[in-house]
Parts: C-alpha cells; sequence; structure tokens
C-alpha cells in the first residue's frame, strides 16, 4: 500500500491541471495500463451487421376486399413497408469469411449486410441459425480481413476482467469494460439452451452478436441479451460461451442447422413431492417421465423414477441443466449418466443418438420441405399429424404459404399418423408436387409444394 501512495498521489495531481493536460506514458518508470495495445488486435475482426425486412401491411381492412378495389380502382400489390435493424458481429474465420452473430439480429430478413471496421461494406449470406441458443453465422466474400477464433475458457472464473466490443444503438464501434459476475446462467425466456456468462460490462441494444474478450484479447463469448426494466443498461448483460458457440458452428457451416444427440427421455424437475414419492435423499436432479422406446436410456436400462444427477460427471440439478448438456454433446457421444434409484446411486454409459422420430429439418426429408422444421404433434391433437414447428422466411415452405403452428395431416392425400409415419414416405418423385393438407386454426388448407 505505501508503493501505491505516492502513484495515486500523482495520479491526482495530475488530474488537477489545465483541461488538456495528458497523462504521460509511463510513471516512475512503469507504463500505465491500458487496453489500446489489445483492442488493436481485436477490433477489426468486430463488424456492423445492418439488416433489411420488408413486411406487408394493411391500411385498411377494405383493402382485402376484392370488390372495393375494383369499385375505388385500387390496385392489388400488396403494401409493403422496410424495418431495418442493426447489430454486431465477429469474423471468426478470414479465409471462409464466416461471422458470427445472434440469430435474433438477422433472423427474417431479406438482406443483410456487414460493415467493417475500416468502412468497408458487404453483402452477406446466411449459412445457417440457430434458434434454440441464439446464434447464426453468415458469410461474406471480402480479401485482406481480420479474424477473431473462439477461445473456449474452462478456466473463466467469476471475477476475471472483460471487455464487450459491439455497435449499440447504431453508433459504431464501442468498447465497455467490467467482469464476469456469474457463470451458468440461465432462465431467459425464448431459449431452449441456456448457460450463459453475465457480465456487467456495458450491453447495450445494437451490441448483440458483438465479442466478449478477456484481457489477452481471445474471444470468450458472445454478447446477446440484457436484464434491463427500462430498455437500458443496468450492469446485468449475457454472453453466450465460447465453448456453445464453436458447437453450434461447427454444425452450422457442417449441416446448415444443428442436430443434436438425445439420452431418449422426457423429464421434469425434482422436487419434494416427488422426492418424498420416490423416496429419495437427493436434492437436486431432473425425474425421468418417460423413455422413447428403444432409444439410448430405455437401451442402457434407466427407468422411469429414475432421478438423473449427472452426465458426464457435470450435475444435472434441473431440466434446464440436462437439456444444456445434452444439446450440445454431439451425436454418437459416449456419456456415463449418473442416476439415484431407490435412493441408491447408479452409472451407465451410453450413446446418444439423434431422435429423428421427435424433431427433423424438412430439407432432409425433401428439397421443397426447406426452411421447415417439423417436430411430433402434441398428443393432444386427436387428428395426429406432424407440427411444423418453425419456418425460415423466405425459404420454399415459407413461399409456399406454410407457416410456425400448422398441422400437416395428409402427405399426398394420404393420412399422416405421426413424424414415424411421415419420414417412411420419403423419398418421393421428385418431378411431382407434393401435396400438403394442413390445420390452421382448426381450419383446413391445401398447399402445393412445386418440384
Amino acid at each position: 500500500m505505501s508503493k501505491l501512495l505516492p502513484l495515486l498521489t500523482m495520479l491526482v495531481m495530475l488530474g488537477a491541471g489545465p483541461v488538456d493536460a495528458v497523462l504521460p506514458a509511463e510513471v516512475d518508470g512503469r507504463p500505465l495500463p491500458s487496453l489500446a495495445p489489445i483492442l488493436e488486435q481485436v477490433t477489426p475482426a468486430v463488424v456492423n451487421v445492418h439488416t433489411r425486412t420488408r413486411v406487408q401491411v394493411r391500411s385498411s381492412p377494405f383493402f382485402d376486399d376484392p370488390f372495393f378495389r375494383h369499385f375505388f380502382n385500387v390496385p392489388s400489390v400488396p403494401r409493403e413497408r422496410v424495418q431495418q435493424s442493426l447489430g454486431s458481429g465477429v469474423i471468426v474465420d478470414a479465409e471462409a469469411g464466416h461471422v458470427l452473430t445472434n440469430n435474433h439480429v438477422i433472423d427474417g430478413a431479406d438482406d443483410i449486410a456487414v460493415t467493417l471496421e475500416d468502412g468497408r461494406e458487404y453483402a452477406a449470406e446466411l449459412v445457417g441459425a440457430d434458434r434454440e441458443t441464439d446464434l447464426a453465422v453468415i458469410r461474406i466474400q471480402a480479401e485482406d480481413v481480420s479474424a477473431l477464433p473462439l477461445f473456449s475458457a474452462d478456466s473463466l472464473r467469476v471475477g476475471d476482467f472483460v471487455v464487450a466490443v459491439g455497435n449499440p444503438f447504431g453508433l459504431g464501434q464501442t468498447v465497455t469494460s467490467g467482469i464476469v459476475s456469474a457463470l451458468g446462467r440461465s432462465g431467459l425466456r425464448g431459449l431452449e439452451y441456456q448457460n450463459f456468462i453475465q457480465t456487467d460490462a456495458s450491453i447495450n441494444p445494437g451490441n448483440s452478436g458483438g465479442a466478449l474478450i478477456d484481457l489477452r484479447g481471445r474471444l470468450i463469448g458472445i454478447n446477446t441479451a440484457i436484464f434491463t426494466p427500462s430498455g437500458g443498461n443496468v450492469g446485468i448483460g449475457f454472453a453466450i460461451p465460447a465453448s456453445t458457440a464453436e458447437y453450434v458452428m461447427d454444425q452450422l457451416v457442417r449441416y446448415g442447422e444443428v442436430r443434436r444427440g438425445s439420452l431418449g427421455v422426457e423429464v421434469q424437475d425434482l422436487d419434494a413431492r416427488l422426492r418424498e414419492a420416490l423416496d429419495v435423499s437427493v436434492q437436486a436432479g431432473a425425474v425421468i417421465t418417460r423413455l422413447m422406446p428403444d432409444s439410448p436410456a430405455d437401451q442402457a436400462g434407466l427407468r422411469a423414477g429414475d432421478v438423473i444427477v449427472a452426465i458426464d460427471e457435470r450435475p444435472v440439478r434441473d431440466v434446464q441443466s440436462l437439456r444444456n448438456i445434452e444439446g450440445l454433446l454431439a451425436i454418437g457421444s459416449e456419456v456415463s449418466v449418473r442416476h439415484v434409484r431407490e435412493d441408491r446411486e447408479r452409472t451407465v454409459r451410453l450413446v446418444l443418438e439423434e431422435n429423428l422420430d421427435a424433431r427433423i429439418s424438412g430439407r432432409r426429408l425433401d428439397e421443397r420441405l426447406d426452411g421447415a422444421t417439423l417436430v411430433q404433434a402434441p398428443q393432444r391433437s386427436r387428428s395426429g399429424g406432424v407440427l411444423i414447428e418453425d419456418v425460415r422466411r423466405n425459404s420454399p415452405t415459407w413461399r409456399a404459404g406454410l407457416r410456425p403452428g400448422d398441422l400437416i395431416i395428409t402427405l399426398n392425400q394420404q393420412p399422416l399418423a405421426d413424424l414415424a409415419q411421415m419420414r417412411e414416405k420419403f423419398p418421393l418423385d421428385s418431378d411431382a408436387p407434393l401435396m400438403l393438407e394442413i390445420l390452421r386454426r382448426g381450419v383446413g388448407y391445401r398447399v402445393i409444394l412445386e418440384p
């Protein structure tokens, strides 16, 4: 402390001088700490991402009436307005031109553009996006660009200093600093897989998709969200860890989607009522309520009522933590599952498989179904069928008129009981159209998907 006082006194004295006074580069022969050298290496890889989305608008319900349009000579051309949004991204592969950003930055965009730190602007194309982790990869064709590879920081600790770089409010590249406030955060709405780094480095609207780096300039996270009661920063920001981003990006580049392994179980949180009913003393875990027939868990001997407490020695506290672990393990991974049965701890090993009878992308069945994510319809659906969970904007299925929430009940006039039965019908004649009968809010429609 005695050595620090002269330095603090000198800094105070320097701060009390004229307004245009400049701190020296050194004090007592020691350089003043600065992030500038690190940022000079990092910021060229952080880009601004801006998008344009054309949406149809209705100024009056009368414009939907053909008689009204004919009588008043109103053209039938759809009225549109253009929505624009701004965000951030990080070039993670200079040779391939891959830019990592958030899904919500580019979701539904008709046009995506990227502006580099030096002002160069490039059109970007979507490589793939994953709503469940809020990550997306876009591609630019550019030369002489810098990249910032992902760094999986397993040693990251609460209290470590971090720096956020992004494009808040469209102001241009901005740098803020703080510390890691917490690790393994979850509970944000709308995302299936959550394992966030929490930081008090200022993250504001427009920072989404930007870089979170450590003091060595390594990319340890992708800034994605803030907690705010007012719309502005209150010191609670969230970043997707590099380990998660790396796995998702690899899947998106390889397949255009994320293909996830599955234990083949349905689970619920262990609470006091279930703890008493199952007569177990463990305080946290995920209780198996149902096993898919012939699933990895079923074949390994797990049963309904077993309490999963760890996967590969990573603790399972609840349903969310199990999903986080399961969803970020590659298909074919061999894992150990520690569980409690009759208050005795047991361990089994199993190999994760992809459950295509629960969820599959449409293009894996047929190119004409590209853009749609198909899932098994809820058991409460009396008509059976296959539920369309998501439809990518401007995809073939979007242009054909399919939308999230549609229930496919027939394929080429043949009834569909479930997703497994639909998968069995492919491949089909690629030169003939596909005819789907769907239910939308209880009303039946026919949709034709042309070759």
